[in-house]
């Protein structure tokens, strides 16, 4: 393993560690409500990583882990995952927003960042564009945006109707059950 290949590793495992430290600075309740988004984030990547390894879009020549050849997890478990937080964080509840910060940062990681991956011999390109690749990851932006919307939508706690509280029932019906449960 070549200096090259050392440092390579070294820039993966802090894309997989470093992010998760970013998360000391967002409060406990943006991280309860925001992570079940970015476990979602991480599953689609590491299955858009497996469509790419199938149809060759890429091909990474760096890994940190041995089973990392198809899915790196630097990428869905730690870049991506924290880094989808903190655009919900900010940008939640302006689609329009969000929106433009995903296609600001899409466009930034495919081309910057993958130039500089090119450049080190780390990942690349075969079969697909950066221009595709910037359009997948903005039909990914939305349907992410949809499961948080659908996300919120299940754990929201239905208001009590309000009254003067005389006429509501608050008790579970009892059941009749059989001899027993009649005394």
């Amino acid at each position: 393993m070549g200096l090259l290949s050392l440092v390579n590793k070294l820039i993966l495992w802090a894309l997989l560690i470093v992010p998760w430290f970013t998360l000391f600075f967002m409060k406990k309740e943006s991280i309860k409500r925001y992570m079940p988004v970015g476990i979602f984030t991480a599953l689609i990547t590491t299955i858009t990583f497996e469509i790419a390894y199938h149809y060759e879009w890429w091909i990474a020549k760096d890994k940190i882990v041995p089973w990392g050849h198809i899915t790196n997890p630097a990428f869905p478990y730690g870049a991506f995952l924290v880094l989808t937080l903190w655009i919900f964080y900010f940008t939640y509840r302006n689609f329009w927003l969000y929106m433009f910060a995903n296609i600001v940062l899409n466009a930034g990681q495919w081309y910057f960042v993958q130039r500089i991956f090119e450049q080190r011999n780390m990942v690349e390109l075969v079969n697909i564009s950066r221009f595709q690749l910037l359009l997948l990851g903005t039909v990914q932006a939305l349907v992410i945006y949809a499961y948080q919307r659908w996300q919120e939508g299940v754990f929201q706690v239905p208001e009590k109707p309000k009254g003067d509280g005389k006429h509501e029932f608050t008790a579970e019906p009892r059941r009749f059950r059989g001899k027993e449960g009649a005394r």
